[in-house]
Parts: structure tokens; C-alpha cells; sequence
């Protein structure tokens, strides 16, 4: 399969060496404005450089692009890629806005093509166990969640042309590090129906346009309630922390790690056989291989892959909804 990668900044890197390590995958072409990235891409993995994403989608003959441009191009390049006929795997976020998920959802049911959402953090063994958990019912049903993200990010990660802005990243701790975590929430504890949300920038007045602390309280499906707090202003990039109170007994995740808390007690930390794979930073998750592997198994193999636009779309919604809620001081629904 031919296969084409736009974006050679620092997550793109994950995407290459994954993609390198499937049998049968051509890496064609790259594409990104800044020249000398494109062409420090193209020679490491024999493709062609381009920089411009049109010209790549017209020049091209592709099975799939992968898209890892700044967050206000995912919904455009992907639509233009779907409408030429190309299977498409997105870096989130998908969309940045409502209109854009609708957009996006259209688009791909009217191509009849693939679309994919890098939610990897679906794909970590202590996640996985614990949706299987969740959904055999052994703890009873899912009473409440919390989930904490503390980050931190110093005024240099903000020294490029786009993050920190408001036009390009559209968002700041919510869009951006913070959408994985919530992802995870609404996919262990049930879809999520309503938010009330505060965004802020505490740490980076005056360098930032964006939130680096946001505050969440989520209304999932069944009336559970969730809380969510993430921040950008804390001193190191710990461990992401969601627990999961169910009427058994508790799932707590920690980075890579489940701990199984029963009502009585007992705390029994699950073991894991696979040893995690690495291609960025490990704060990122272990998942990037394993999500770009079985994509590529489902073009390949004809079934669905399930992080499309509609199942990836919901971290988007609720991401935007939040942004919605923090401006008007009201709660939001969500469709």
C-alpha cells in the first residue's frame, strides 16, 4: 500500500517509525510547508518531498495519508483527502469545533473510505483490561469517574509558529494533551451527555492566547457522574490518573498501570505480558504501533476500524462543548 505522511513535526516521527515496521507499506511521499523538514523525512525513508498538501493529493496515488499538521488543518486536509478517494489517519484533534465533526462525519460516510483517530492511549494493556472488566459486568455497573492530567509545559514549547495560538491550535490543555484522558472517561465510563466546564490560564499570562488548566464536570450516560481536571502548570509530566468506581470495588489507572481495588480492601496490580514500545515521549503512551498496526489491518483486511469520525468525534464534541460551557458560564448538552 502507498502510503503519504503530511506534518514532519514531532509526533509525525511515531507515525514513520510505526508505518516502517508494517510489512507491505510503501512510505511514498511527505509534505510539510517548512521545506527542509520535508526533505530531512523524504531522505530518511526513500519517499518524495513535497510541500504543499494539495499538490501531494493530486500528484499522488495513495491508499492512505496520514495527517499530523497543526490542529486547524485535520478537519480541511482530511475532507480533501476523502473527497480524492484516499483513506485518511488523523492526529487529534479531528475537529476543533461542532461544525467541523459534522463536517468530518459527512464526509467520510459520502467516501466510502477509512478514517481514523489517533486515540492510542485505547490501545494500552492496562486500558484494555480495563474495558474488559468494565463490560463483563464482574464489578457491577460504572458509579462514578475521575480523572486528573498534570502536565507541565514551559513558555519554550510554546516557541514555534502555532501552539499557544488561538487561530491554529484553537485550544489549549483540553484540545491538545488533555483530549486523550478524556477520551479515555467517556470511553470506560459511558458517553457522555452534558458538561459544565471553567477553562484558564494560570501559568503563561500574557505568553499564551490558550487555557493551560481547565476544570470539567461531566454527565455520562446512566447519570454518572464524572470529574476531570487537567493542567499544564504543574512541575513534571506525571503519571495520567483516571479511576473508575464501579458497585464492586475501583479501576484505577495510573500511566501504564491498572490496580484492581475491591470493596473489601484488596488492591491486586494487573501484570501485563507485552513490554510497552516507545517511539516518543513515554507520557504519550505506548499505543502508537499497535493503533497505526491494526488500522492498516482493517484497510487491508476490509473491516471497520472503530476510532472513525463518529467514535473518535465524541472527545472532540465533548472538547468543544466544554469551550462553549467556559465562555457562556452555562452547562452544555451534547448530542
Amino acid at each position: 500500500m502507498k502510503v503519504a505522511v503530511t506534518g514532519c513535526g514531532s509526533v509525525s516521527k511515531m507515525h514513520f517509525k510505526a508505518l516502517s515496521e508494517i510489512p507491505d507499506i510503501e512510505i511514498a511521499a511527505v509534505a510539510d510547508i517548512k521545506p527542509e523538514r520535508a526533505d530531512a523525512m523524504a531522505a530518511e525513508y526513500g519517499a518524495k518531498a513535497y510541500y504543499d498538501f494539495d499538490e501531494l493529493i493530486e500528484n499522488e496515488k495513495l491508499d492512505a495519508v496520514h495527517i499530523c499538521t497543526p490542529h486547524y488543518l485535520h478537519t480541511p486536509m482530511a475532507v480533501k483527502a476523502l473527497k480524492k478517494g484516499i483513506n485518511v489517519l488523523l492526529e487529534k484533534p479531528c475537529s476543533v469545533s461542532l461544525e467541523e465533526i459534522e463536517t468530518l462525519r459527512k464526509a467520510e460516510a459520502e467516501s466510502g473510505k477509512q478514517l481514523g483517530i489517533c486515540f492510542q492511549n485505547r490501545y494500552n494493556n492496562c486500558v484494555q483490561e480495563a474495558k474488559k472488566i468494565i463490560d463483563s459486568g464482574e464489578m457491577g455497573k460504572v458509579k462514578a469517574v475521575r480523572a486528573f492530567v498534570t502536565w507541565e509545559r514551559s513558555e519554550n514549547y510554546y516557541s514555534d509558529d502555532w501552539h499557544g495560538t488561538l487561530d491554529k491550535e484553537c485550544g489549549g490543555v483540553l484540545i491538545n494533551q488533555s483530549i486523550h484522558t478524556m477520551d479515555l472517561v467517556q470511553y470506560l465510563g459511558g458517553k457522555c451527555k452534558k458538561v459544565t466546564a471553567h477553562v484558564s490560564n494560570d501559568h503563561l499570562k500574557g505568553i499564551i492566547e490558550v487555557e493551560d488548566t481547565a476544570s470539567v464536570l461531566m454527565e455520562l450516560e446512566n447519570g454518572v457522574t464524572a470529574i476531570f481536571y487537567a493542567t499544564l502548570a504543574f512541575a513534571e509530566n506525571s503519571d495520567v490518573f483516571i479511576e473508575i468506581t464501579l458497585e464492586k470495588g475501583k479501576l484505577r489507572i495510573e500511566g501504564e498501570k491498572l490496580f484492581i481495588i475491591t470493596n473489601d480492601g484488596k488492591v491486586t496490580e494487573s501484570e501485563f505480558e507485552t513490554e510497552a514500545v516507545y517511539h516518543g515521549q513515554r507520557y504519550w503512551g505506548s499505543g502508537h504501533s499497535v493503533l497505526i498496526e491494526d488500522y492498516y489491518y482493517c484497510l487491508k483486511s476490509g473491516e471497520k476500524f472503530e476510532i472513525d469520525a463518529v467514535e473518535g468525534g465524541r472527545a472532540a464534541q465533548i472538547v468543544a462543548s466544554c469551550y462553549i460551557s467556559s465562555k457562556s458560564g452555562e452547562s452544555v448538552e451534547i448530542e
